[in-house]
C-alpha cells in the first residue's frame, strides 16, 4: 500500500504548479507541472477517492492543477477548442458515458457470480472521469500554439527524458525499486520487469513498457530537434539522440525499440510531407484495426510467428494478446454502441472463483468493451483529427508555412496511437501533443497564405 509520503506528493503538486505558473511563462509552467507530474507523482493505488467523485491520481491532479492555477492568475479563458470536428468529438465523447450508464443498468452474470448494474454514482462518477482524463488535449490546445511552443515542447521532452534516465539506469542496474523505496509498494508486477538476461526500468510509471515508450519519446524530440532545429548548437541534440537511443536499448522493450528503428530514419531522411504522409497511413491503420480484426485481415499467426524468430518469449506474449483481443472483442460486439461500463463489466468471470479469465492490454479495446463504438469513435477521432487538420495544412499552405517539426510530432503521435493496440500507453503526453497539434493547425491556417500549387506531387519537401 502507498504510504504518507504518497499522498503528500499527491496533496503537494497543486502547490508545486502555482509555484510554477507564478514563476514561469504559461507554456513551460504546463510543461513543467504536467510532464513532472507524470513522471514523479506515484500511480494508483495513491488516490484520493472522495464520495460521488473520481478517483484523484497523478492522472487527473496535475490537469485540475493547472486550471486552479491559471484561472487564479487569470490566464484561462476557455477549453472548448475552436475546431468544429473536436467540438462535435468532444460532445460524444462527453456524453457516451451517460448513455452507458442509462443502458447498463442490469446486473450481469457468469453462473452464480455476478456484477451489479450501473446507478446514479456511476452516471455521475463516469462523465466525470472521462472529462478529467482529458483535461490535458483541451489544455494544450489553449496554451500550445506556436512553431516555439512545438520546439520548447521537444526541448522540454528531452530535458525531462535525460534526467529521466539517470533513475532509469539505477534500476536497470539494481532492479525496479525507486517506486518502493519512496513510495512504499510496487506499482506492477515485478516478474514482468526482468528482460533479456537483466531488468527494465519502472522508476514511477505504471509498467516498463510506459518507461521505455517515453525514453522513445524523448529520443525522437532530440532527434527532430537534431534535423530542423536553426537555433544554437545542433550538435547538442545529435549527442542527447545518441546516449537516449543507448538507454532505450537498456530499458529492454521489444516494441519502443522497434518504433526507434522505423521512426528515427523516417525522420532523418523524410521530408516533413513524407513524414507526415507515413504518420497519417499509421494512425489510420491503427483506427481501422477493430474493423480489419472482424473481417480477418489481421495475419495474426504471420506476426507472431516473425516474433517468434526474434524472442520466443515476446512471441508467447503476443499470442496470448490475440487470444484476449479476439475474446473480447466479440463481448464488447454484444453491446456495440455503447459498450459494458465500467466495474469490470466488459470482462469475463470465472464462474467460481469470480476472477476475471480475460486481460485488457490493448487500449483500444479497453475503450470498445467499457464504451462501445461511439466511445471508440470519440477518443481515437479526437487523436486522428490533428493528423488529418495537419496534413490538410502541409499540402494547402505555401512551403515553409508549417513547421517541420509539426510533422516529426505528427509521427510520433501516429506510432503513440498505434502502440495503443497492444497496450494502453495513452498518457498525459499522448494528449498534450495531440492538443497542441490541433491548436497548431488552427494557427496556421488563420495566418499562413494559401499554395499556388496545383500538383501536390511537385511541391518540393520543408526540411
Amino acid at each position: 500500500m502507498p504510504n504518507a509520503i504518497a499522498f503528500l506528493m499527491l496533496a503537494l503538486w497543486p502547490v508545486v504548479t502555482v509555484v510554477l505558473f507564478r514563476r514561469l511563462s504559461v507554456q513551460h509552467a504546463f510543461l513543467a507541472a504536467m510532464l513532472g507530474g507524470y513522471l514523479l507523482l506515484p500511480e494508483p493505488p495513491a488516490a484520493f477517492d472522495l464520495p460521488l467523485f473520481p478517483p484523484l491520481t497523478k492522472h487527473v491532479i496535475p490537469s485540475l492543477s493547472c486550471i486552479g492555477a491559471m484561472m487564479a492568475l487569470g490566464q484561462l479563458q476557455t477549453l472548448i477548442p475552436r475546431s468544429t470536428a473536436a467540438r462535435v468529438l468532444l460532445a460524444i465523447y462527453a456524453v457516451t458515458p451517460v448513455f452507458t450508464v442509462i443502458t447498463n443498468t442490469e446486473p450481469v452474470f457468469w453462473g452464480r457470480i455476478g456484477l451489479p448494474g450501473l446507478g446514479l454514482k456511476d452516471a455521475i462518477a463516469l462523465p466525470l472521469q472521462h472529462l478529467m482524463h482529458i483535461l490535458p488535449f483541451l489544455l494544450a490546445a489553449q496554451v500550445l500554439h506556436t512553431s516555439k511552443d512545438l520546439r520548447d515542447t521537444f526541448i522540454a521532452l528531452v530535458i525531462a527524458g535525460l534526467a529521466y534516465s539517470v533513475l532509469m539506469l539505477i534500476e536497470v542496474r539494481l532492479s525496479p525499486q525507486l517506486n518502493m523505496w519512496v513510495y512504499g509498494y510496487y506499482q506492477h508486477s515485478f516478474a514482468q520487469t526482468i528482460r533479456f538476461g537483466g531488468f527494465r526500468p519502472m522508476v514511477f510509471l505504471y509498467h516498463g513498457l510506459w518507461v521505455a515508450f517515453f525514453c522513445f519519446a524523448a529520443l525522437i524530440a532530440a532527434v527532430g530537434l537534431w534535423k530542423h532545429d536553426r537555433e544554437g548548437d545542433r550538435r547538442k541534440w545529435f549527442l542527447a539522440a545518441a546516449y537516449l537511443a543507448v538507454v532505450l536499448v537498456l530499458a529492454k522493450s521489444l516494441g519502443a525499440l522497434l518504433f526507434a528503428m522505423v521512426v528515427v530514419p523516417a525522420v532523418v531522411l523524410l521530408g516533413a510531407r513524407q513524414q507526415m504522409l507515413l504518420a497519417l497511413v499509421i494512425a489510420s491503420v491503427s483506427v481501422a484495426y477493430p474493423a480489419l480484426k472482424s473481417i480477418d485481415l489481421i495475419p495474426e499467426r504471420v506476426i507472431v510467428e516473425r516474433v517468434a524468430q526474434i524472442d520466443e518469449d515476446r512471441s508467447r506474449s503476443i499470442s496470448f494478446r490475440f487470444a484476449n483481443e479476439n475474446v473480447l472483442r466479440d463481448r464488447a460486439m454484444e453491446k456495440p454502441l455503447f459498450g459494458w461500463g465500467s466495474w469490470g463489466r466488459n470482462q469475463i468471470l470465472d464462474p467460481r472463483s469470480g476472477e476475471s479469465v480475460t486481460i485488457s492490454d490493448g487500449e483500444w479495446v479497453i475503450v470498445l468493451g467499457t464504451f462501445g463504438f461511439l466511445g471508440f469513435v470519440a477518443q481515437f477521432g479526437l487523436l486522428l483529427l490533428p493528423l488529418i487538420t495537419l496534413w490538410w495544412q502541409f499540402r494547402t499552405r505555401d512551403p515553409g508555412a508549417v513547421s517541420p517539426l509539426s510533422a516529426t510530432m505528427a509521427l510520433f503521435l501516429a506510432v503513440n496511437m498505434f502502440d495503443l493496440l497492444p497496450n494502453a500507453t495513452l498518457t498525459v503526453v499522448t494528449w498534450i501533443v495531440a492538443g497542441m497539434l490541433l491548436s497548431y493547425c488552427d494557427r496556421v491556417r488563420s495566418k499562413a497564405p494559401l499554395s499556388t500549387a496545383t500538383d501536390p506531387l511537385t511541391w518540393k519537401p520543408v526540411i
